[in-house]
């Protein structure tokens, strides 16, 4: 008789090793060179999506991933769509799920609500995204971006541009990538939307890497192999006036792409709203579109690494 793999989460992009991360970009490579060979390994396993918030690329991503693997979805894409409306718990919510899906991937506007999630959970649970705090599987779509993009992921300096506050996604992708040895972090905020102070003080503990500030993207284009842009999200202000003070503060545009490195690249979770000029999608350094089909695959691979499917 097999085996039973131990259940295994994913809450935040530390639940992976590095060797486990780099495993699954790979996967998510040959994937991508041979879908044929995968298109039925998840055949009679189902996917819940419980999305708290709205999403557009994670939860159809997600969805695609599955549909691809040969499995099936079931969920709601807004809380206003489940019971949770009527005042469910998510801990029962999950309890009920469970009992009808092999894998649960939940997005959730409160931080530490997949945490909780996990705790009542006997089939593995994904944090498809929780408030301002982690977004692991768009951590690894940013990781696989990379990889395939440069062959690595040392030695390269990251900028990430905009809301460095809030942004789940710039937190999770720094959490990753202080783990590969010579990484720059160069973070380009208004003095308002700087990092927490937590990601400020562990960025200065770290040997491993270094970090620099700046209030100026057009100071530290030239020295960037990868510009991450990010949104000034309305929705994690409490403040409309603060928001509207600062939603247009860095916006990227075709003339400070000229002061850019030629081998440069652009990324940008998405949505966008217009702190990434349209014009720029024609510059041959724009990798977002690219970026939300990676996601696609490493959901694919991931979805098969925590159902111990893996070929």
């Amino acid at each position: 008789m097999e085996e039973k793999k131990p259940l295994r989460h994913l809450i935040e992009i530390r639940d992976l090793t590095v060797a486990e991360i780099d495993s699954l970009i790979a996967l998510a490579g040959d994937i991508i060179a041979r879908p044929d060979d995968f298109a039925d390994t998840c055949k009679r396993k189902k996917l819940a999506t419980l999305f708290y918030e709205p999403s557009t690329r994670t939860r159809l991503s997600f969805e695609a991933a599955m549909l691809e693997l040969g499995g099936q979805i079931l969920g709601f894409a807004s809380q206003d769509s489940s019971s949770a409306s009527k005042g469910e718990s998510v801990a029962d919510t999950i309890r009920v799920v469970e009992g009808y899906a092999d894998i649960i991937a939940m997005r959730h506007p409160k931080e530490g609500a997949p945490v909780l999630a996990a705790q009542y959970a006997s089939v593995p649970m994904i944090n498809a995204g929780d408030g301002g705090h982690n977004h692991p599987t768009q951590t690894l779509t940013d990781l696989t971006t990379i990889q395939r993009e440069f062959g690595t992921l040392e030695g390269l300096t990251i900028g990430l541009c905009g809301d460095l506050k809030f942004g789940r996604t710039v937190h999770s992708l720094i959490a990753a990538m202080v783990r590969y040895p010579g990484t720059h972090f160069v973070l380009i905020s208004p003095q308002e939307l700087r990092p927490p102070v937590y990601i400020l003080d562990s960025l200065a503990r770290e040997t491993n890497c270094k970090c620099t500030e700046s209030r100026s993207l057009d100071a530290v284009i030239d020295s960037l192999d990868v510009l991450y842009m990010t949104r000034v999200q309305r929705e994690r202000f409490f403040n409309e006036a603060d928001y509207v003070r600062l939603k247009d503060s860095f916006i990227l545009d075709t003339d400070k792409m000229r002061g850019a490195k030629q081998d440069m690249i652009v990324m940008h979770p998405l949505p966008r709203v217009n702190e990434i000029s349209v014009a720029v999608d024609k510059d041959y350094r724009s990798r977002y579109f690219e970026q939300a089909k990676y996601g696609k695959y490493i959901r694919m691979a991931l979805i098969l690494e925590l159902l111990g499917l893996r070929q």
